[in-house]
């Protein structure tokens, strides 16, 4: 008998995620981690990983917009493919907008989410460090919804020594499905207080106790996530 049938009460239950999420932010990279995705997904007859259009790392300074309107694109294709149901589970297309306080993050939501929403199964936010944040992005993303589409959950992104701090009550939000945790970020936050090692696994040349899973500071941002 599967936990979730069993622990009805517990908060975890009311989500079942694919356990891989696939980052992609260019084109060529996009369409064949959507053919890849599909072609697991009827093999397996479930979605075996998410699949995240990048529109943070991925667009160009001064391309936002172009990068967005190909994103969207390509959400709405992948979500008129003839196979992308399979078996009892449709495929999942989440898209990265830039974060809440970036100059392309409301084109970001009216690109893709007022033109592509019906394709996507989750927003990932940037940078989250607080809930208004959280408040700020879901009223734009409400706002831009086109009508008679589900509203979308949000994935966050914990990237800072704030965020850190503040990751319980962000992850108590009710439209917060998921949390992750930005190494890179969160290192770079840092100001070099911690080493360029501590984005890395230990090695025969690397120090242990300076890697990703030793750094007391990274070790401790991890446990609190």
């Amino acid at each position: 008998m599967h936990p979730r049938n069993v622990l009805l009460g517990a908060q975890a239950g009311k989500h079942l995620l694919p356990v891989c999420d696939h980052y992609s932010g260019v084109e060529a990279r996009m369409v064949k981690s959507l053919e890849l995705q599909r072609e697991y997904a009827q093999e397996f007859g479930v979605c075996v990983f998410d699949v995240t259009l990048d529109c943070e790392d991925g667009a160009p300074v001064g391309g936002e917009l172009e990068h967005a309107t190909m994103v969207a694109t390509l959400v709405k294709s992948a979500g008129a493919a003839p196979k992308l149901i399979a078996g009892p589970a449709a495929c999942r297309i989440g898209v990265r907008l830039h974060s809440t306080d970036h100059p392309a993050f409301e084109a970001d939501v009216r690109t893709v989410v007022g033109t592509a929403a019906a394709g996507l199964s989750y927003v990932m936010i940037p940078k989250v460090e607080s809930v208004s944040q959280v408040d700020r992005a879901i009223a734009l993303i409400d706002a831009a919804m086109p009508d008679g589409v589900s509203l979308l959950p949000l994935h966050v992104l914990i990237e800072s020594p704030l965020a850190v701090h503040r990751s319980f009550e962000i992850a108590a939000h009710p439209r917060v499905q998921s949390v992750s945790f930005g190494l890179m970020d969160f290192v770079s936050a840092h100001g070099g207080a911690i080493p360029s090692s501590a984005m890395s696994v230990g090695s025969a040349e690397l120090d242990h106790a300076q890697d990703q899973f030793h750094h007391p500071l990274v070790v401790q941002a991890k446990v609190a996530v």
